[in-house]
């Protein structure tokens, strides 16, 4: 009897009537996704982020030094993501080799899932250690990392032995559908407990710890019904220096292997440049909400819900649209998609300020104390947490602190590069102070002095009633950048008529990130399974893996780059090029005829193998 997650996702499938055995692989093959979603969810996007750079704060203030550099808590953590990457990069084609002439897939997964599972519990650790928490919390996130994407060469090379090629659309898409349901569940119940708690660290901790549980305890039922796939002619000893000698052996095979792959090739090529776009519009959809759009944690978070209990039922609907249309056709529409919303995305803007509580920074004045009070509309985090902009012309840290008898902030006395809140006693308003003796002319300068930054301020009542003012680098001041003239019109035209505000416009750009998402991921690494030999699916899944994870700065360095020139939305313009740039390559693939040269190269391998003996295995690939 089906459990109630298959029995969901088996809505409309046509792997119906299924053995028992087969049905029970590819629901634990779609509990890994559920299983290690809860780490890419919860940790990386919602959870590490924030504490591991409150916690780097409080030990470094806003900078470290390492290898004579200042770098900045993102900085550091993109140094860890990269390090791991590397390293799975640099061991995953001899494990391939292995895994591909051995009985050890499913070992392997289990190894590699203990070590990101184990890690992502042991962030949670993170406190014993008092000011080196920062560092404690860049290790254990290192091997987490390593785990998660160490363990998936090893998941991605178990599909093409799970079903048929016109059935690897259908167990991949539900696999996705699988990681967005239980990554989004899992991030609801963080979500309560961290806002009950109020962010409580022991809340945080727990979040933490649980998400390595739940990935660790989830995959148990991959390792109990998913089956170690079988390998004919399976060789008794191989060594992991003798697979490294083979492996760089069997890369440079690989690359040669092109012209007997020219459209697994291509794809390769075509699915390196869309994932990578892909993969760097969500990566920086939270920054660009943030610093951009003006979107608060609060909103993030929601936005990330939506887009997992979104892309859950898309990666079913994906599945029957590929059915009726065809893998890559259904891919194809997907990818459109993508740069529709990146183009879509540039005309996103928040609507300009018109009432004084759309304002950042709030001045009212208090009749009865013949003074003005001041609060903030905005997460007290968001101040002062730059050193200054690249071009020194404003030092935010000194304007806050030159104006911080008027701003709910003091300095924190163990470092005094560290603004920190203080708020009111009032028992009805405890988010305001009440300014005595403050002149209005300092009022009045220090409205003036917003001109240079990314805040807004309002006065409302008083002498000083109606003034205001909006900063150079607020979301709403558009006009700058390149491309403004676009959100500009949007906002006009779309967004001022329909009265939707910025989070809204967030909340549907979700919507098409996770419809989107349901799609592409799945149907990308079917149809990549179905054009590969199945007698060397690790090896090219490996080489994939190596493939992009070398490669992968390409998004992300055209985005900064495009970013530093011009400005983020100058960003996502490019990132649009690229998907659409792979769309292109992929409509030139022709995938029966890769479906046809796999078959063939699976003839050939079984037969050389049915011949060759181990003294011949670093010749087995020469067909000469």
């Amino acid at each position: 009897m089906a459990d109630p997650i298959t029995r969901l996702f088996s809505l409309g499938s046509k792997l119906k009537n299924l053995p028992e055995d087969k049905e029970k692989a590819i629901s634990g093959y779609g509990y890994y996704d559920w299983a290690k979603s809860a780490f890419e969810c919860s940790v990386t996007l919602a959870i590490i982020p924030v504490w591991y750079t409150a916690l780097f704060l409080k030990a470094n203030g806003l900078t470290v030094s390492l290898f004579s550099q200042s770098m900045t808590a993102d900085a550091v953590l993109s140094l860890v993501i990269a390090i791991s990457t590397l390293s799975v990069a640099i061991i995953s084609p001899p494990l391939g080799v292995i895994a591909d002439r051995r009985l050890v897939k499913m070992r392997w997964l289990k190894v590699l899932t203990v070590v990101g599972a184990g890690g992502t519990f042991l962030i949670a650790l993170a406190p014993l250690f008092g000011n080196a928490s920062w560092i404690w919390i860049m290790v254990m996130y290192l091997f987490a990392n390593i785990g998660l994407n160490g363990a998936g060469v090893f998941y991605n090379a178990l599909l093409p032995h799970l079903g048929k090629p016109d059935e690897l659309d259908d167990i991949s898409n539900r696999a996705f559908a699988y990681g967005y349901l239980g990554a989004g569940i899992l991030l609801v119940i963080h979500l309560i407990i961290l806002l009950a708690t109020d962010f409580a660290e022991w809340a945080v901790q727990f979040s933490l710890a649980s998400s390595g549980i739940w990935w660790y305890g989830f995959a148990l039922i991959t390792f109990a019904w998913v089956p170690e796939p079988p390998v004919e002619n399976e060789m008794e000893k191989l060594k992991f220096q003798d697979a490294a000698r083979f492996a760089v052996g069997e890369v440079t095979q690989t690359l040669r292997d092109y012209k007997d792959f020219p459209h697994l090739f291509l794809y390769m090529l075509a699915y390196f440049l869309f994932i990578d776009g892909i993969n760097t519009v969500t990566a920086l959809a939270g920054v660009y909400g943030t610093t951009v759009l003006g979107i608060g944690f609060t909103g993030l978070i929601i936005a990330l819900l939506v887009v997992q209990f979104v892309a859950a039922p898309s990666a079913i609907l994906f599945t029957k649209l590929a059915e009726s249309k065809g893998t890559k056709q259904a891919l194809m529409i997907s990818i459109c998609g993508w740069v529709v919303l990146c183009f879509a995305g540039l005309g996103f803007a928040p609507l300009e300020l018109e009432t004084h509580e759309d304002y950042d920074i709030l001045y009212e004045w208090n009749e009865e104390d013949s003074a003005y009070s001041v609060y903030v509309s905005w997460s007290a985090n968001d101040l002062a947490q730059k050193l200054d902009y690249e071009d020194d012309e404003f030092d935010e840290q000194a304007w806050a602190k030159q104006w911080a008898y008027i701003l709910p902030t003091e300095v924190n006395d163990d470092d005094k590069d560290i603004l920190e809140w203080s708020w009111g006693d009032s028992e009805d308003e405890p988010n305001k102070i009440l300014l005595l003796g403050i002149p209005n002319s300092n009022l009045t300068s220090f409205v003036d002095s917003i001109n240079s930054t990314r805040f807004s301020v309002s006065i409302l009542g008083g002498v000083l009633d109606g003034e205001a003012n909006v900063g150079v680098d607020h979301p709403t001041n558009l006009g700058d950048g390149v491309l403004d003239s676009i959100p500009i019109w949007a906002r006009d035209n779309i967004w001022k008529p329909l009265g939707m505000g910025v989070f809204l416009q967030f909340i549907v750009l979700g919507c098409f990130m996770g419809t989107l998402l349901g799609g592409s991921q799945g149907l990308a690494r079917s149809l990549f399974g179905q054009i590969v030999p199945e007698t060397r699916s690790t090896e090219f899944y490996s080489f994939l893996g190596f493939f992009n994870k070398v490669a992968a700065f390409l998004g992300p360095a055209l985005y900064f780059f495009m970013s530093v020139m011009y400005d983020s939305r100058a960003g996502i313009f490019s990132i649009a090029f690229l998907l659409l740039l792979g769309a292109i390559l992929l409509y030139r693939v022709d995938i029966d005829a890769g479906i046809e040269d796999a078959k063939a190269e699976d003839n050939r391998i079984r037969k050389l193998l049915a011949e060759t003996t181990e003294a011949d295995y670093d010749s087995m690939h020469n067909k000469d």
